[in-house]
């Protein structure tokens, strides 16, 4: 719905608990900015311990009838996920693009595509692989039976709105579990169109909950939670490790070792030997370094580039990166949009100088 008084267009994103919109507990939200264009376009909660722990009141009590049900039904809802994801590509693209600043031909033809084969890819490895049973010497089985861990935290970076979010969602539901996500505060709106094709898949209320928020109060509590029994984190190296110590307390009422996957940010190197096609390398380098404004983990961040061949490489290099295009990212074929918020301008501004 539309913020009375605040102009078209302006959206109130709220939280998904137990199948239900709420607003932050506090009443607070944080505004959100579209890069290209400085538009507010989005307000959502500014959430806290207090929603945490409603989401992860909602998600623990879902928990039991979700992990009972066959493979074969998660599986089944997984795929009709997919299924809208790819029906509703273009809707998708324009939020991302609007959330990131993300070019719009880059979200429709890699990363929406790439979270519905997400979706189903797990949906498929669940029915093979819930369990295994191997014969040792003629006299003895081996039984393994994956269980689900229950409650799990998926917190997620702004990057890659829907596809790593995705990558996060899909398994932790095939295999049973219920979840609690907290997306990156600087792009809300893709998640929460996510919520809602999930809901519309035939996804059970409080499976999967989303709480907005700042990652120092939100993503916090989830972390802190003594019924998070599984945390999955992508995001920044200094983040990753704070979330490492955190999720390693025991906190009173908690009766496990909670488990934590962190994929963390790098710094990705391109080696160029002698004998290389100096064409490819170059544009290969281009192509990673400035590819979504660089703003990846993925991106090239230094070439190593052989003495041999440094001169000549430089030289095809340079005017390749000046031809680079900066504009709209809805318009068609921009390959270089804006960065996603002002400190990153900045950081950036920072290197130029």
């Amino acid at each position: 719905r539309q913020v009375p008084g605040d102009g078209p267009g302006r959206e109130v994103l709220g939280n998904l608990v137990d199948g239900e919109l709420h607003a932050a507990a506090s009443g607070s939200v944080l505004e959100n900015v579209e890069p290209a264009t400085g538009r507010v376009f989005s307000t959502v909660p500014d959430s806290g311990p207090d929603d945490v722990a409603a989401a992860v009141s909602a998600a623990a009590a879902a928990f039991p009838a979700w992990a009972a049900r066959p493979a074969a039904e998660r599986s089944a809802i997984l795929l009709r996920i997919a299924d809208l994801i790819d029906e509703e590509r273009e809707a998708l693209a324009r939020d991302e693009s609007i959330d990131t600043g993300k070019p719009l031909h880059v979200a429709r033809t890699v990363d929406i595509p790439r979270a519905a084969l997400n979706f189903r890819f797990f949906a498929t490895a669940i029915l093979h692989d819930a369990s295994e049973l191997h014969r040792t010497d003629g006299r003895a089985l081996n039984y393994t039976l994956r269980d689900p861990h229950g409650v799990v935290g998926l917190i997620s970076p702004w990057n890659l709105p829907l596809y790593l979010l995705s990558w996060k969602v899909a398994p932790a539901l095939a295999v049973g579990n219920a979840a609690v996500a907290k997306p990156s505060e600087l792009t809300p709106l893709t998640a929460f169109r996510l919520a809602d094709i999930a809901r519309r898949a035939g996804l059970p209320a409080g499976v999967l909950n989303i709480v907005h928020g700042l990652g120092a109060d939100a993503g916090a509590a989830i972390v802190a939670h003594p019924k998070t029994r599984f945390i999955a984190f992508t995001g920044s190296h200094n983040v990753g490790m704070q979330i490492n110590e955190e999720a390693a307390k025991v906190r009173p009422g908690q009766i496990w070792l909670k488990r934590l996957v962190a994929e963390m940010g790098g710094k990705g190197a391109i080696l160029v030997d002698n004998d290389c096609d100096l064409d490819a390398a170059v544009t290969a380098v281009a192509e990673s370094a400035f590819g979504y404004q660089g703003q990846k983990s993925s991106a090239c961040s230094r070439a190593i580039v052989h003495e041999d061949v440094y001169d000549a490489f430089v030289e095809r290099l340079v005017p390749r990166v000046e031809a680079i295009q900066m504009g709209h990212p809805s318009h068609k074929h921009t390959p270089f949009g804006p960065m996603i918020d002002g400190a990153a301008k900045r950081k950036t501004q920072e290197y130029i100088e």
